[in-house]
This record gives structure tokens, C-alpha cells and sequence, in this order.
């Protein structure tokens, strides 16, 4: 990051381009409107927000042992973002048009006094009055001691990982051996708390767990709970992707279907990254996510915070802009506020519609240490 001489002329670079914050009257009014678009029209709506960069799961496709093993060096706690800083970005982020916050990780309930951080969350309005959509993606490990402290601390649904029912297949890749069994537990005491509709994230990798999707949909089939059908993804560079480990969502459609049929519905809201699908018998639905084989880079409208303070305007970035530098530096809202509206106008990501396998070999950040 380069700084200039006050807080107000930052001007970072990223990937050698410059990013200069808007000026005043550009400010005004995207403030007024509640929202600041991009070159293809995508607004910022959601701000993903990484509380920790450690996780006591090994996923293979995610923290693999041989990269984060037991020497691996994970960031000091003095340069995490502070609840005060974080609650303050999100604050900022709000009058430019954000509606939903996503707590992520590495493993985010292992972040000390999380309930704290979702209490001060949870406080902030939008400029209309409207309080802010506020979730969180976990592992599940320890739900069933926190899913009701997380709900009372003003936590209003929950996102769980969980890439197989069959014990054997979870343990080989959560690589520490943790059981299923755990995991379900946290999601019913997530559903006893009320953090729902829960959703259960499956990563379908081939050959590692693809065999057991038409389980995932039969066990929660009827329960309320969404689960989300992931295609194995090129997201930073130690997971070992390649185009051949990928399971179409296509699919994984047609799999669930002849069994239990399904039927296409629209999506909640613009830019919602799971395709939806109903069972035809009203019992529920499924999503599937399709970054790989159908890009939906052109209605994405999430950035995303880092442990310490760096923004990313797109989960296969290669850097991102430092935050907590120019709020550390005594930066004014109105300046941090110019810049994060300077660095969305001027983004450009589409990596989804334009992979290739040489790109995908490309060093990208690692999604442990901005989420998913």
C-alpha cells in the first residue's frame, strides 16, 4: 500500500493498478442512494468479514496439513482487527449499501469473545432504520455449547460445513479426525436456538465424497434445512484443484432428482449465489453453487474483510487493499468511506468467466484467511 501525505490521499496499489478513493460529491452521493456500483452495475451489498485465520479442522480442500501444519505461522493477535475497528468498517460500509454481514474464518466461534462482536454488530441500522442481515459460517465443532449464546448475542441465522454423512469420508477430510455425529448435534442445537433456516454447505469434490450427496439430501429432506451443493473450487493455491475433481451441479441435480424430484425456483434476492431447487413433494429444498461451471461473476456484490483489515473485491483475488492501516493512522470516516467506494467503482472482477487452467494455477489468497 502506498500512503500519500494525509489520510484523505491514500492511494493503494493492487496488482499495480492504482485505486483512488471518490471525491467529495461522489461520496455524497452514493450515500444518498445507499450504493455504489461497479463498472458492470453490481452494487456492494454484502461484506463478508473473517474473524480469525485459525481453524482446528484440516479440510483438505481448504487448510491442507502439509501447508498448515503445526509450525504454520498464523497471525499475532495485534493484527487482527479489533471489534471496535471491525464494528466501525462494517458501520461505514452500511451507509454505502450494505444490508448483510457474514461472520467467516478460518473457524470464526474460534474467535475469543465472538458473542461481544455480534452483540456490537447487531446494534447497526442501516440509514433507513433497518437492521442489518447478520450470519455466520462455522464448522459446527462447537455449536452445541455456543448456538444459544450466538442467538441471545443478536446472531440471526447460521451457515454449517459439513462435506459428507458418511463418518469415514467426513474424518479423511476434516483430516483430525472429528465425527459426523458432533456435527449434527451443533446443527440441532443451532435449530433448538433458533438460528434458522440453517443452511449446510457440502463441498463435492470427485472421487472423495460425490458418492454420498444423495445421502446429504435424504437425511435433511424434510428437516427445514437448506443444504447447499458446492462445486470444488480453485480458491487459493495449496488445495490441489484441477478441472477434472469437479462435480457439475448439473449433476448433482439429476443425481438428487431420481430419487426425489425436483423443481427449479427463483432466487431470493439479485446476486444470491445458489441456484434453488424444491422437492416436488413441498418437503424442502436444496441450492446448488456453480462458480466453476456456471460463473455468476456478473451479479456478485460481495467484498470481503480480512482477519487484518485488507479488502477483497473478489474471493480469487490475488491482494487486496489494507484497511486497517488507514484506520489505524487516525483516518477519518469520510476518508475510509472514499476509499472503499474509490475501490468497488473501479473493480473489474470476473475471474469465474474467464478460468482457465492457467489460471487457476495462479497464487490467489487463500480462502482460510478471507472465508468462503
Amino acid at each position: 500500500m502506498v500512503l500519500g501525505e494525509s489520510a484523505n490521499k491514500v492511494i493503494p496499489l493492487v496488482q499495480g493498478k492504482l485505486v483512488r478513493p471518490v471525491d467529495a460529491a461522489a461520496l455524497a452521493n452514493a450515500r444518498a442512494a445507499q450504493r455504489v456500483a461497479d463498472p458492470r452495475n453490481r452494487a456492494l451489498h454484502d461484506l463478508r468479514i473473517s474473524v480469525t485465520d485459525k481453524c482446528n479442522f484440516r479440510c483438505t480442500y481448504c487448510m491442507p496439513k502439509d501447508v498448515f501444519g503445526p509450525g504454520y505461522k498464523f497471525l499475532p493477535q495485534d493484527a487482527l482487527l479489533s471489534f471496535e475497528e471491525i464494528t466501525r468498517f462494517a458501520k461505514i460500509s452500511a451507509e454505502l449499501g450494505v444490508e448483510k454481514l457474514r461472520l467467516t474464518g478460518g473457524e470464526p466461534t474460534l474467535r475469543r469473545h465472538l458473542p461481544t462482536l455480534i452483540e456490537m454488530l447487531a446494534a447497526l441500522r442501516t440509514p433507513s432504520g433497518k437492521p442489518l442481515d447478520l450470519t455466520l459460517t462455522t464448522n459446527g465443532s462447537t455449536l452445541v455449547k455456543q448456538a444459544k449464546t450466538l442467538k441471545n448475542a443478536g446472531l440471526q441465522r447460521i451457515t454449517v460445513s459439513l462435506d459428507s454423512l458418511d463418518d469415514a469420508v467426513f474424518r479423511a477430510m476434516n483430516d483430525v479426525d472429528f465425527p459426523v455425529t458432533d456435527v449434527l448435534k451443533g446443527i440441532d442445537a443451532a435449530l433448538a436456538a433458533g438460528l434458522g433456516p440453517v443452511k449446510v454447505n457440502m463441498v463435492v469434490k470427485r472421487g472423495v465424497n460425490d458418492h454420498t450427496v444423495v445421502d446429504m439430501a435424504k437425511h435433511f429432506k424434510g428437516s427445514g434445512v437448506i443444504v447447499r451443493f458446492i462445486e470444488f473450487m480453485d480458491v487459493g493455491s495449496t488445495n490441489g484443484w484441477r478441472m477434472d475433481d469437479v462435480i457439475p451441479s448439473a449433476d448433482i441435480v439429476r443425481q438428487i432428482s431420481e430419487h426425489m424430484p425436483l423443481e427449479a425456483i427463483d432466487s431470493s434476492y439479485v446476486g444470491e449465489v445458489a441456484e434453488r431447487w424444491n422437492y416436488v413433494d413441498g418437503s424442502g429444498e436444496i441450492g446448488v453453487i456453480s462458480s466453476v461451471t456456471q460463473a455468476f461473476c456478473s451479479t456478485c456484490t460481495r467484498a470481503r474483510l480480512s482477519t487484518d483489515g485488507k479488502i477483497f473485491t473478489c474471493l480469487f483475488a490475488q491482494e487486496g487493499v489494507d484497511f486497517r492501516s488507514l484506520m489505524r493512522s487516525g483516518a477519518t470516516d469520510d476518508a475510509i468511506a472514499a476509499l472503499l467506494a474509490g475501490l468497488w467503482t473501479q473493480r473489474t472482477d470476473r475471474y469465474s468467466e474467464i478460468r482457465t487452467a492457467d489460471t487457476a494455477k495462479a497464487r490467489k489468497v487463500e480462502m482460510s484467511y478471507i472465508g468462503g
